[in-house]
């Protein structure tokens, strides 16, 4: 099966898949909510472990922003349930957001998340998924390194900040070192927009404007 690399806006392959919560159809049953799909190299292994935990520290959270959260390794769904006790047993955690077992690695194929010199296990890979089922914002880490969490949830909120305003987010945002927590205002698009554009809003210069929430 060839590999692919989906493109960001663009729709997320349909995938039929088999989680710890039953049969899914993705984007399909996700229509209408957010969802960050993640994928994990392997069940039962140290630095999965600790991010199944911080991921679920922060299940509050992403729901709040009303996303969903879907897990993923090429593990038969035994394994996942088995991992998953294991989890709340051993650790106090418990697993609420279900996780695709893809053991035919056939959704991991899909989304690109096989690289070479990796063997068969999938990199962890971050796809966070729009309401109308676009592809907009992708995350590759390599099996060596765990995820930041923190940072996954805040750029879903730049993503929804930026689509609810028509504004775009500046880096560390909402603690960026040059303005806070103000946001970009899109550059002026004639020059008699550009001319007028620092009176009307704080800026450094014409192309770099911005203003609160």
């Amino acid at each position: 099966m060839e590999t692919s690399l989906p493109l960001l806006g663009q729709p997320m392959p349909e995938l039929k898949v088999t989680t710890t919560h039953g049969e899914m159809n993705l984007p399909g049953d996700m229509k209408g909510k957010w969802f960050v799909l993640f994928s994990h190299p392997a069940d039962f292994t140290p630095v999965c472990t600790t991010e199944f935990v911080a991921f679920q520290k922060r299940f509050d959270e992403f729901e709040k922003l009303g996303a969903k959260l879907i897990g993923l390794s090429i593990d038969q769904v035994f394994s996942h349930i088995k991992w998953i006790e294991w989890i709340e047993e051993k650790l106090g955690v418990e697993i609420k957001f279900p996780v695709i077992a893809d053991d035919r690695g056939e959704v991991a194929q899909k989304l690109g998340m096989i690289h070479p010199g990796k063997g068969s296990n999938t990199v962890r890979a971050v796809f966070i998924v729009d309401p109308q089922g676009l592809l907009r914002l992708m995350l590759y880490y390599p099996q060596e390194v765990g995820r930041n969490m923190d940072e996954i949830l805040r750029a879903l909120k730049a993503l929804q900040t930026s689509d609810n305003n028509g504004v775009a987010i500046p880096a560390g945002w909402p603690n960026n070192e040059l303005i806070g927590g103000k946001v970009i205002i899109p550059p002026a698009k004639d020059t008699t927009a550009a001319k007028t554009r620092l009176s009307e809003h704080e800026g450094y210069d014409w192309w770099f404007c911005y203003r609160d929430l």
